[in-house]
């Protein structure tokens, strides 16, 4: 059987007949596909190892200063209630910053790698379940270098990359969320259709708490996944046939209401309403003229998105995935069954395919909605929010790559004669296509190191001789403002009053003020 086993699999790639083992397609999986993942793996993981080394030279800036000397003086309890009374409402991230800031700077200097960690685990897991739904073996080596090549794109390819990565009121407030968000939907994939009663209970019970600690920690995100939650709900209706039965439905209800719950929560605080009573006067959210405006800003966003050339490794590793997972002998299954109801309609196929694009583009445009509500016509430029619905967009092109891969890889291995050549061709386009895209991401991460490492030299100097001077009594101490990330500094601001960086910066140092030095 294991030789009539060998022969089908040579027959399904062969070229032809008297194609011999070093010509034919066999040497492609076992020469060019390893390498190829050898090859971005070095190359995506050097750069993420590079963001994550950059965790041991942060040094605290903007709201460092205020979560910090809350955390030390009011502890994680109070700085919750804190955030709730006094800032926005933001309760499960106000927790998160308590126990980060509570060991010191150790906690921020260890979130970067952490963050690294758990993304790839979720992305390699997800590739797997995908590949697998599809009937293929998942090539470990590869699934790990697309996690990579997808990090790599979300840290370092937009503008903001030392927010999205090392700075921790940011990567808490929209990096983070990403990662429960893929985690919860891993919960979701085990326990919806789990044998046991008190497993299903229990994811049930996961998705309505982890739905109400989003809704408190980060509002973007919290309207795209609930987009796509909603959406995914309405596929999963039972009378669409794309569900057997009520528990995937019941499952986004669940997080939907944990979601809306959260942000009500959010809104309603003292401290979200303290926060808008500082906002100006302004038309409503749904008015013509802010809609134009809100339209705008959404193209704003698309276009500097769209002007990076680097997310274009998303699709081509996905093709590169596909692509090697069907030139793999499958593993036999023992209970085989189709990733889909054969009694779905198409429509309803096409839908769950296309449900990626409305969640991207109109998750987007909620993003830039909030945006302009809460920061007024700059707010679009708050690059760090855009990963909310960045982490979809690749994850939605490499999974369309590795679907396209997935179905071209064995129709055009069975071509004769040219099929097998134009197999090689494509994966070695793909290849090339991730590792250029991947490659063009080093001058700014090498602009990003040089910055953060000079920054932490002279931010140390200045912290000894600040807490020198204290140690001695000053009560006034001098300050040269050490700007990075596009973040806000002491003295940001002509009115010393309105200087609430200098004024969480005082307090952390036990000075009554700060001035420039």
């Amino acid at each position: 059987m294991s030789t009539m086993a060998a022969e089908g699999e040579e027959e399904r790639v062969s070229p032809s007949s008297h194609t011999g083992p070093e010509t034919g397609p066999r040497r492609l999986p076992r020469t060019l596909l390893p390498a190829a993942a050898a090859t971005l793996l070095a190359a995506a993981g050097a750069l993420v190892a590079v963001g994550c080394f950059l965790g041991l030279y942060i040094r605290p800036t903007s709201d460092d200063w205020c979560a910090a000397w809350k955390t030390r003086d009011l502890g994680v309890l109070g700085i919750t209630a804190d955030f709730y009374t006094t800032q926005n409402g933001r309760i499960a991230n106000a927790f998160l910053s308590g126990l980060l800031y509570r060991g010191g700077p150790a906690g921020t200097k260890i979130l970067p790698t952490l963050i690294a960690v758990l993304l790839t685990a979720a992305l390699v897991l997800l590739g797997r379940r995908l590949l697998r739904a599809l009937g293929h073996t998942p090539p470990l080596l590869l699934l790990t270098a697309c996690a990579l090549v997808l990090q790599a794109l979300l840290y370092f390819a937009g503008t903001r990359s030392y927010q999205v990565l090392l700075w921790a009121p940011a990567t808490i407030s929209h990096t983070l969320p990403s990662v429960i968000g893929l985690w919860a939907l891993l919960l979701a994939l085990a326990t919806v259709s789990h044998p046991r009663r008190a497993v299903r209970t229990a994811g049930l019970a996961g998705a309505l708490l982890i739905g109400f600690a989003l809704g408190t920690l980060s509002e973007p995100f919290a309207l795209v996944t609930g987009l796509a939650a909603a959406l995914t709900a309405v596929l999963c209706l039972p009378r669409l046939l794309l569900a057997t039965t009520w528990r995937p439905f019941t499952w986004c209800l669940l997080w939907c209401t944990g979601l809306v719950c959260g942000l009500a929560v959010l809104y309603t605080s003292p401290g979200a309403r303290w926060r808008r009573a500082q906002q100006p006067e302004k038309e409503p959210l749904l008015s013509t003229a802010e809609l134009r405006a809100t339209y705008e800003d959404w193209l704003h966003m698309w276009d500097t998105v769209t002007g990076q050339w680097a997310y274009l490794a998303a699709p081509a590793a996905g093709l590169l995935l596909g692509l090697a997972a069907t030139l793999r002998t499958p593993r036999p299954s023992p209970s085989p069954s189709p990733p889909l109801p054969a009694s779905a309609p198409r429509w309803t196929r096409a839908a769950l395919l296309l449900l990626p694009l409305p969640v991207v583009v109109l998750g987007s445009f909620a993003v830039a909605a909030g945006l302009r509500s809460g920061y007024g016509p700059t707010g679009w430029t708050y690059a760090r929010t855009w990963t909310s619905y960045l982490l979809p967009m690749e994850l939605a092109l490499c999974g369309y790559g590795a679907l396209l891969g997935a179905w071209a890889g064995p129709r055009l291995a069975a071509r004769r004669p040219a099929g097998p050549g134009t197999l090689a061709a494509c994966a070695t386009a793909a290849f090339c296509l991730t590792l250029a895209s991947t490659a063009s991401l080093v001058p700014g991460l090498q602009q990003l190191t040089t910055t953060t490492v000079a920054r932490s030299i002279a931010w140390d100097a200045q912290n000894a001789r600040i807490r020198a001077e204290a140690a001695q009594g000053a009560t006034s101490v001098g300050y040269r403002p050490l700007p990075i990330g596009s973040l806000a500094e002491p003295f940001f601001t002509a009115d010393y009053n309105r200087d609430w960086v200098a004024a969480c910066m005082s307090r952390w140092y036990g000075v009554d003020r700060i001035h420039r030095r």
